[in-house]
């Protein structure tokens, strides 16, 4: 769940990259890097640590050039060092060639395979560097058919950015299961995850990129070449963008999330009301929208009784269960005048592992609440993502072979409900046309051939 930034035909490149990654810090804290080109050579600095701490004045004036592209990492293919750190930059016959790409291919041993026997030396762990690796040793005098030939052969989730020299790409795949969007910078463009990162830059926004689009941008001009499978494979937009990663301010698949959620939290108070409830509160920040909605749903008073410490990071998104551990114990604090002696409706996105949840329903039990009851916003998570989410396998997933009263008992809630597939779905915009994998088991694109890695040994399936 990385971001990715793309700017095109623009003095302060580099910069804008910056805000660019700054409105998508929220896609992953592990590292963050920036590549331009200005017209005679490359330039790079990429490093492990928020955009915050990567770049300075200094580091920005340095990366000359008008075209930029810029990724801010979460890893979930390739461990966390530096040397997987993104963009992902080589010369090739004289000629800088970069990438930053968000989601996980699926065909990675394959290709690695091919490559190595072909001669190719890898120097990450990252699958992202397959595509560099197909790039190099793809016929490439016309750009339209090179990129084309190229992301024919990769299978699974990508959105990506590519820089060649003066020349900016960005292309999804066929099902669309990552955002990207396209905005007007001045006599440029820009390329992002999400839209927030064009307020921010001050750009115009002008759509999503199709999936199966791919963009070719130098200076002012703009093309649009497919890929094969165009139009011919059913979208999988992944469902979790709108439940939890991107920003509520953003609009990705041709919706608002902030709306989406909010409908989220109204379907859920529809499909699950809690008896005798004195309040909704919502566990900061992605509960907030949908608790807002099932309080208005319900006429039940809305209530702020976990305030978050905005200096800690998304603790999903941690690389390890230690650091996932320590900032869920410093990153919300109970307000206990809130709820003292009340029945309380805690309004979550999702459960993943259980362990985050269980520490926070303590803390707002300590807090002296009455009772508590727990609602999500989507269905049971029991099925690992294949595509660029951190669900790594089933026996890390806490609703996995477990009913539901089990998961309350192991969260220690009152009771505990979540949303219906059938409920989520509804509210969706664009019906049809997202990937449910990981609460379905329904894979709409390719999976690897070692799947069977992330999944419990054993198991019937």
């Amino acid at each position: 769940m990385c971001g990715i930034i793309g700017i095109s035909h623009h003095p302060e490149a580099s910069k804008l990259a910056y805000l660019g990654l700054y409105a998508l810090q929220h896609r992953g804290e592990e590292a963050a890097g920036i590549a331009t080109y200005d017209g005679k050579d490359m330039h790079i600095i990429k490093d492990r640590g928020l955009v915050f701490d990567v770049f300075n004045e200094a580091a920005l004036e340095s990366l000359k050039g008008s075209v930029a592209i810029a990724h801010t990492r979460y890893s979930t293919t390739g461990s966390s060092n530096k040397k997987n750190c993104q963009p992902f930059l080589v010369t090739h016959r004289s000629r800088g060639v970069a990438v930053a790409h968000n989601g996980n291919l699926t065909n990675t041993e394959e290709l690695y395979r091919k490559l190595e026997d072909e001669g190719s030396i890898f120097q990450t762990s990252m699958d992202s560097e397959v595509i560099i690796h197909l790039l190099a040793k793809t016929p490439n005098t016309d750009y339209k058919h090179w990129f084309v030939n190229v992301l024919a052969q990769l299978k699974g989730s990508y959105s990506a950015v590519f820089m060649v020299q003066d020349t900016l790409v960005g292309a999804r795949d066929p099902y669309g299961n990552r955002p990207l969007v396209l905005g007007k910078l001045g006599d440029g463009y820009i390329l992002a995850s999400e839209s927030c990162a064009l307020d921010l830059t001050k750009a115009e926004y002008v759509r999503e990129i199709e999936p199966g689009e791919i963009v070719i941008i130098k200076g002012s001009k703009i093309e649009s070449v497919y890929h094969p499978d165009y139009g011919k494979v059913r979208k999988a937009q992944c469902i979790f963008e709108n439940i939890y990663f991107a920003r509520p301010d953003s609009n990705i698949f041709d919706d608002n999330v902030y709306l989406v959620r909010k409908r989220l939290g109204q379907q859920l108070a529809k499909e699950s009301p809690a008896a005798g409830a004195d309040l909704v509160m919502p566990i900061p920040d992605s509960g907030v929208y949908a608790a807002l909605g099932y309080a208005q749903e319900t006429g039940l008073p809305y209530e702020i009784g976990l305030v978050r410490n905005h200096y800690i990071g998304r603790t999903f998104i941690q690389p390890t269960q230690f650091l996932r551990d320590f900032r869920v114990r410093v990153k919300l604090n109970p307000i206990a005048e809130v709820i003292k002696g009340k029945s309380v409706i805690l309004v979550e996105d999702s459960i993943v592992r259980g362990t985050t949840s269980r520490s926070r329903v303590r803390e707002v039990r300590k807090a002296g609440a009455k009772a508590i009851h727990l609602r999500i916003t989507c269905p049971p998570i029991i099925h690992p993502c294949f595509y660029g989410i951190d669900f790594p396998s089933e026996a890390e997933l806490v609703a996995y072979g477990k009913t539901v009263q089990e998961v309350a008992d192991f969260i220690e809630v009152d009771s505990l409900s979540f949303l219906s597939l059938e409920g989520m779905l509804a509210v969706m915009k664009e019906q049809g046309a997202f990937c449910d994998a990981c609460f379905t088991g329904r894979y709409p694109i390719a999976v690897p051939n070692n799947k069977s890695k992330y999944l419990l040994e054993g198991v019937s399936r």
